[in-house]
């Protein structure tokens, strides 16, 4: 029976069965629960010799992943944004560059970008069963096959050593200490964004424990940025800094750069976003510092001011902090999923709406296992005219779409929990799709679409409902919609 099914996924490798088989792979979400019945420090330790394996097989030594120059980004909020911003100076710069992430929005080629676009299908199939082919021959039992994010981990580390990579900026998926992505042995430097409480029955239940799993990262001889944290936080890096002789440093406030060029300043005027560029700025600056004391051309690149401003107002993040105008209103997007990210996106909301008039209408799902009513009586208070629950799931055929390969009953479910907990005008729907096409219908009934009024429509509560929301709006991530 294994070769037959290993004849039949050999003869068609094109891209719809790679993502299937991936998809076969056990999820993310799958993965968190069995972790968080089985965690325990030595079964965690396990998942980085586990990774190391697995890479092996894949025909890379720790000594050639040595050769990769990787800026590793760990924590909590803002982990994605400083890398988007850190790749995109870089880019500006002239470097040829890498950039993984999780999770994706639409398609799951986001997460692995070279010169910050997507690999192409051909590009995602081609390496995808180079690699799958390898692990599947040489694998000990029917199981013994590294789970999603691992093996998409595996995947970046092929394909920017195969794409000769300047830089490699890795944001971390869970934690730190145990990630697949800390096989890294020699970071060219390293960035904390802001540390919270999160996956605390994985990473344990204080702020003093996340910082310590954050703070796995940390290597020898590396140099480290971290944003301004909460005390007990900061003690635990600056302890943890000593420990493992890394050089620690606390960024300075965006305000400090005396921006010359306003538009910059200006365009960047959320604190939440300054802290992150300014994180950006300080990692991208010692990566070329430091990659020019080690290069032996006449005339190693040298850090610009105006580059590090284009590279910041040129970067395109999607479903953060990010407004979208269409025919049927202005659609907010943030995928904030804790109590600290939702103040964060609260904050913005209400600043970036402010200029603007109509109705009020929330989107909103959670996923994974979360206290839905600590993020809904927050976003109460901005007295939305309408509420929908709906599940992470656009209603349209979407090959990419990691929602198709768990189970939507649960979803369902919490959406009905989460609309009682809202109380009146509140709707729960199937898909996206559906909500989108129940706005239309009403937007156009009351003739909003000629009028001055434009509704303001907020996505929050999970990425990956964010991602939805995007693959019918904006598929191909363009910031822009037709819809």
């Amino acid at each position: 029976m294994r070769n037959t099914v290993k004849r039949y996924i050999c003869t068609v490798e094109n891209y719809e069965t790679a993502i299937n088989t991936l998809c076969s792979l056990q999820s993310n979400s799958n993965y968190l629960q069995l972790a968080t019945k089985t965690n325990s420090h030595a079964n965690a330790s396990y998942k980085l010799v586990n990774t190391r394996k697995y890479l092996f097989r894949s025909g890379i030594t720790l000594e050639k992943l040595d050769t990769l120059s990787v800026i590793h980004v760990a924590g909590t909020k803002g982990k994605g944004s400083v890398c988007a911003y850190t790749e995109s100076i870089l880019r500006e710069h002239g470097f040829k560059t890498g950039f993984f992430s999780s999770p994706h929005l639409v398609t799951v080629r986001e997460r692995i970008r070279i010169n910050g676009q997507p690999i192409s299908e051909s590009q995602f199939t081609e390496h995808f069963w180079k690699l799958y082919k390898k692990l599947d021959d040489t694998k000990d039992d029917e199981f013994d096959m590294p789970h999603y994010f691992k093996f998409l981990t595996i995947l970046m580390f092929n394909i920017f050593l195969d794409e000769n990579v300047d830089v490699a900026i890795v944001e971390v998926g869970i934690g730190g200490l145990y990630d697949s992505t800390n096989i890294v042995r020699k970071p060219a430097c390293i960035g904390i964004t802001s540390l919270r409480l999160e996956h605390t029955a994985l990473l344990g239940d204080t702020l003093e424990d996340i910082a310590y799993q954050k703070s796995g990262i940390f290597k020898p001889e590396t140099i480290a940025f971290s944003v301004p944290q909460l005390p007990q936080a900061m003690r635990v890096l600056e302890k943890r800094a000593v420990e493992t002789k890394c050089k620690l440093h606390v960024i300075p406030s965006f305000d400090e750069y005396k921006w010359e060029n306003l538009s910059c300043a200006s365009e960047l005027r959320n604190k939440i976003k300054q802290q992150n560029a300014s994180l950006a700025i300080q990692m991208s600056t010692e990566w070329i510092r430091s990659r020019a004391s080690k290069c032996s051309t006449v005339s190693p690149v040298t850090v610009s001011k105006d580059k590090i401003v284009r590279g910041l107002l040129l970067c395109k993040w999607p479903g953060r902090m990010q407004c979208l105008r269409s025919s049927i209103g202005n659609f907010f997007l943030d995928g904030a999923h804790t109590i600290e990210s939702m103040e964060c996106c609260i904050s913005w909301f209400i600043d970036a709406s402010s200029r603007s008039k109509g109705n009020k209408i929330l989107i909103f799902n959670t996923s994974g296992i979360r206290d839905s009513t600590k993020l809904l009586l927050p976003l109460k208070s901005l007295q939305f005219d309408k509420a929908y629950f709906v599940p992470n799931f656009a209603g349209i055929k979407s090959l990419d779409d990691e929602a198709n390969c768990i189970s939507m009953d649960q979803q369902k479910t919490n959406c009905e929990m989460n609309s009682k907990i809202w109380g009146t005008n509140s709707i729960v729907a199937n898909s996206v799709l559906q909500v989108l096409q129940d706005i239309k219908n009403t937007s156009h009934q009351k003739n909003n679409h000629n009028s001055s009024e434009n509704n303001q429509i907020l996505v929050t509560g999970s990425l990956h409902l964010v991602g939805a929301v995007l693959a019918v709006l904006d598929p191909n991530l363009t910031m822009k919609t037709q819809f």
